[in-house]
């Protein structure tokens, strides 16, 4: 007599601790997003979040890229990142494309800023790098120079004066159907605003979020879809046995410093007509975009990506929170906070992660 079969109790997967902890912040930030403010301007807030957080991954996948393949911590790619909002605002402002529509002049502007960018990357790893990988003390310091040197030469070409990009027409039109009522309508009216459960949101930004969601979507395909991106992945975990296969892990170096630098010259063009072009947006992004890579865990792709996203969520409520003020209960006058504690909201959430894993969210230890 034979006994009975019984079926496999089937288990759901468990989440990793990186993602509920990632997970944890994101809900206590909706909680307190949603329970403080009502739905449009949460909505609003947490959409001005999504934009500071793409233009933060626009220099930190980078970043992750270059440091998880070769680590190479590249100090000079916020100078990049504002090399690519220059060379995006004098294409812009080109004599040549000065017939040409506003909409036109800013994506040749957009792939300028990263073809420079990307070439520029690519030289400086072929001739400045390259003879540095054994000594990442050296590479620290290059990178550090280069930051000064590319300031410097920026200052000598464009001068100290701050400019603005003006918006693409496409985004800009003002009119007596504007707002636009929703983003259907938007394509047909080109509202420089849409409203978004009653409040006008600006449709540039939400540009900046797609742009940002594209290019997400690209280099993940690019890295587990594609042999390059298969050659990329298996150079993090083991680049000598890559080498050993007779692949060429030098040129893939390259090409990947070439890749991050791009992404961030486009970033610093999508980020021109937001905050403007002056000396100072290099080291602001670079900041922000290392905070980013630190709470996702150095060389994550995904981990930069969800880094970016929370530092720019915390960074759009910071800022509100400055506006508005803090109501405390039993107190009848709004306390108004520094706009310092919207940096310094970025640094605590680094400081919470850290306590709970020290190797970031996606991070993994040695």
């Amino acid at each position: 007599m034979t006994a009975p079969t019984t079926s496999p109790t089937r288990t759901l997967p468990r989440l990793p601790r990186s993602a509920l902890v990632g997970l944890g912040i994101g809900a206590l930030f909706l909680l307190a997003l949603f329970g403080r403010y009502e739905p449009k301007v949460a909505v609003s807030i947490l959409l001005s979040g999504l934009t500071l957080g793409f233009l933060y991954f626009m220099v930190s996948a980078g970043l992750s890229l270059i440091f998880g393949l070769m680590d190479v911590l590249n100090f000079a790619h916020g100078t990049l990142f504002m090399l690519g909002a220059y060379v995006g605002l004098a294409v812009f402002n080109a004599p040549f494309l000065a017939g040409w529509s506003t909409d036109v002049r800013f994506l040749t502007a957009l792939v300028m800023g990263g073809l420079v960018a990307g070439a520029l990357g690519a030289l400086t790893e072929l001739s400045l790098i390259r003879p540095l990988y054994s000594r990442p003390i050296y590479q620290v310091l290059l990178t550090l120079g280069l930051t000064f040197v590319g300031g410097e030469l920026i200052k000598a070409i464009w001068g100290t004066a701050g400019f603005f990009m003006p918006t693409p027409s496409f985004f800009n039109t003002q009119g007596a159907n504007c707002p636009s009522p929703d983003l259907l309508a938007f394509f047909t009216d080109h509202c420089s605003s849409i409203l978004i459960l009653g409040r006008a949101f600006p449709s540039y930004r939400l540009f900046v979020i797609g742009l940002g969601l594209v290019m997400f979507l690209a280099v993940a395909l690019l890295l587990r879809k594609t042999r390059l991106g298969i050659i990329i992945r298996a150079g993090v975990q083991d680049g000598e046995m890559v080498q050993a296969l007779g692949i060429n892990v030098r040129r893939v170096f390259t090409l990947v410093f070439a890749l991050g630098a791009a992404l961030a010259g486009i970033g610093g063009v999508a980020a021109a007509p937001i905050i403007g072009v002056n000396l100072g947006i290099g080291q602001e992004f670079l900041l922000q975009s290392f905070i980013s890579i630190v709470i996702g865990g150095m060389g994550s792709f995904g981990g930069a990506t969800v880094g970016a996203l929370l530092v720019g969520l915390a960074r759009a409520f910071g800022d509100q929170l400055v506006l508005s003020g803090v109501q405390i209960p039993f107190v009848q006058e709004v306390i108004r906070l520094s706009p310092s504690i919207a940096r310094a909201s970025t640094v605590i959430i680094m400081g919470i992660v850290l306590l709970i894993r020290p190797a970031g969210l996606f991070g993994k230890k040695d």
